[in-house]
């Protein structure tokens, strides 16, 4: 009898463990449909980039170097007069040059670049002319500023949202369903800047005396939303 009721516990739990109701199988789904709704903008350039640069050659590269920095000194302090204008260096570096048998160094050439920023594009145009008499400009184009685009694509966000749930509606009475439910829903932001115009812009041979600011054409970006999602209808 003593080794009989050590059993009982484990025949009462096999019992129990075979009393548990199997599994609920998920259930299958059925009339879902995959839709997409797309909206876009163009939105105005709001930030200008100028890149200048100072080059010069000279045999003594102790001599180049401080003829260099010299210009670039005088450079920043004109471009930092400016009211509006970020400024900020760019890359700096010198290199040798040989003779024409490429054996043995008779100078040394050197580079250094200033890079230019502001939402004020007459302001930026004009202090780019006037540099000039000193560098050179190797780049000019325009962007959306962080905030722009943020507030661009939140806008978008909801429009693309609306879109989605218009689309999804007539689909659902198209198919005279009573109701539908949003089974997913993905959103995506993207989109680039289109070409902008540039007019009058002889970079390397104007100067404020010999030639006036460039008229210019910032151009815009293109954002585009994409609203990529999954509903299920309910049919009579």
């Amino acid at each position: 009898m003593p080794a009989l009721s050590r059993c009982t516990p484990l025949l009462a739990l096999a019992a129990g463990l075979w009393l548990l109701p199997p599994a609920q199988a998920e259930e299958p789904r059925y009339n879902q449909i995959g839709l997409r709704a797309e909206v876009n903008r163009e939105v105005a350039h709001d930030r200008m980039h100028v890149l200048l640069y100072s080059e010069a050659q000279h045999s003594d590269p102790a001599r180049l170097s401080a003829q260099t920095t010299e210009t670039l000194n005088r450079a920043v302090q004109r471009a930092r007069a400016a009211k509006g204008v970020e400024v900020s260096l760019g890359s700096r570096h010198s290199s040798p040059v040989y003779d024409d048998k490429g054996r043995k160094i008779v100078a040394w050439r050197e580079r250094a670049e200033l890079r230019l920023d502001s939402a004020d594009f007459a302001t930026l145009a004009q202090l780019s002319a006037g540099l000039l008499d000193e560098l050179q400009m190797a780049d000019m184009h325009f962007s959306l500023s962080t905030d722009s685009r943020k507030r661009s694509e939140d806008q978008l966000l909801q429009e693309a949202v609306a879109a989605f749930k218009a689309r999804a509606q007539l689909v659902s009475e198209a198919m005279g369903a009573r109701s539908y439910r949003v089974v997913r829903l993905d959103l995506n932001a993207g989109g680039g800047p289109r070409p902008p115009l540039l007019r009058s812009m002889a970079a390397k041979t104007m100067s404020m005396d010999s030639a006036p600011a460039p008229e210019i054409e910032a151009g815009s970006s293109e954002l585009t939303v994409n609203a990529d999602g999954v509903i299920e209808v309910q049919l009579p």
